[in-house]
């Protein structure tokens, strides 16, 4: 099998991708600057364990990263268990991407993933949106150019900053209230963050739209996109799997055949 992991700020998540596309492992843990690449190794080993696999299951691997000083210690930990060369998803890797932003250098590994992904699963022009500390709208073409984005605060990045801002907001878990109108300050935050969210990408869909001038397939992924996306009132297709996908077609364009 194939091992995908994606580093983002937040989370890290790993895939695992068999001969036939199927994703059997799919797990998130939290981003931890501090640890070393031996404390990841256990935490990569105990999830396939998890999983009911081991590290002979694992023959390759490929990750994309938005944060460099994790980068290496994600594959020297990987190297330790699987004893493989880790293709990481960035400059001199082929995507099939048509980038056409200023300068492609600055688009994020993540971002470009989840795009080739999306254009190889559904049908353009497309809007990607993905949910984590930030939140990255992606905009792709009806030829399958990659025309740009919006970058939006992300919704705990955002709730983090208003409860250190104030002096009597409480932390809280974003989990649906049980209405918009709410009745305590906690419920009021969850309410406000939340569907200040799905009107936000409701929104953006919208004006995106019209100056394409064109209706667009929009898919959503990301750990918080199954939290906002039904509450939206656009019809946006929800799929986790989307940046996994993205890392096992790079990797497919990338591997020399033996």
């Amino acid at each position: 099998m194939l091992l995908a992991v994606d580093i983002g700020n937040t989370n890290i998540v790993f895939g695992c991708v068999d001969e036939n596309d199927n994703i059997p492992v799919f797990e998130r843990i939290s981003t931890n600057h501090n640890a070393t690449a031996t404390e990841y190794a256990c935490l990569i080993k105990n999830i396939l364990e998890m999983n009911n696999f081991c590290c002979k299951d694992i023959d390759d691997a490929i990750m994309s990263s938005v944060v460099p000083s994790v980068t290496n210690i994600i594959k020297e930990a990987i190297c330790k268990l699987f004893n493989v060369d880790v293709m990481v998803a960035g400059p001199g890797v082929k995507t099939g991407l048509n980038i056409l932003i200023d300068n492609p250098k600055q688009l994020g590994s993540d971002q470009a993933v989840d795009a080739v992904a999306a254009i190889n699963t559904y049908p353009v022009p497309l809007i990607i949106i993905d949910m984590g500390t930030a939140t990255t709208v992606s905009v792709v073409d009806k030829s399958k150019n990659y025309l740009g984005g919006l970058i939006i605060t992300g919704m705990g990045v955002a709730t983090d900053a208003l409860i250190q801002r104030t002096a009597q907001l409480p932390k809280i878990d974003f989990e649906l209230p049980p209405n918009i109108i709410g009745r305590n300050t906690i419920d009021c935050m969850k309410s406000g963050m939340l569907y200040s969210n799905a009107c936000a990408i409701d929104g953006i869909i919208e004006r995106i739209e019209e100056e394409l001038g064109e209706k667009c397939t929009a898919v959503a992924t990301g750990g918080l996109s199954s939290i906002v996306v039904p509450l939206c009132r656009k019809n946006i297709t929800v799929d986790k799997n989307l940046l996994i996908k993205g890392l096992t077609i790079i990797y497919r364009k990338n591997k020399k055949k033996v």
